[in-house]
């Protein structure tokens, strides 16, 4: 009864192909490969709000920017999507610091803190407009 309990698995054949072969290794790396005009679209957009939260220093219209932004990104590649607030979101603190660093007109800390939560409405932004897509896709099937 002890040999039945500790039996291992036989050995695979050497005729099995891999759970990932190159192929479809491939077909990931074409995948990534494309999605790079939506990061440079991303990166640019969350300049864009960081820029904007620095010079208006509104920390709800910065928030819609970074929601629209990270909408749009969801709707064009809605695989993945947590990717895309990071590479929005991440910016606005970033811009924050810069400026606070090099420009004569310092952002107070606290702005610099307020500017993560960017983040929260990143991830709102861009799974509603992957599932946007991702319904639209479903609706207009051929």
């Amino acid at each position: 009864m002890a040999r039945i309990l500790f039996q291992t698995a036989p050995p695979p054949s050497h005729h099995s192909a891999p759970a990932y072969s190159g192929l479809h290794f491939m077909e990931n790396a074409k995948a990534t490969r494309s999605d790079s005009p939506i990061y440079v679209l991303g990166a640019t957009l969350g300049v864009f709000a960081g820029i904007l939260d620095v010079k208006v220093g509104d920390l709800l219209l910065t928030a819609l920017v970074v929601l629209a932004s990270t909408m749009l990104l969801g709707a064009l590649g809605p695989d993945r999507p947590w990717r895309w607030t990071i590479t929005v979101a991440i910016f606005v603190p970033i811009i924050q610091v810069l400026a606070y660093l090099f420009l004569a007109e310092k952002p107070y800390p606290a702005q610099i803190y307020e500017s993560l939560l960017g983040f929260l409405t990143g991830i709102a932004g861009t799974y509603g407009g992957s599932f946007l897509r991702r319904g639209a896709n479903e609706l207009f099937k051929k």
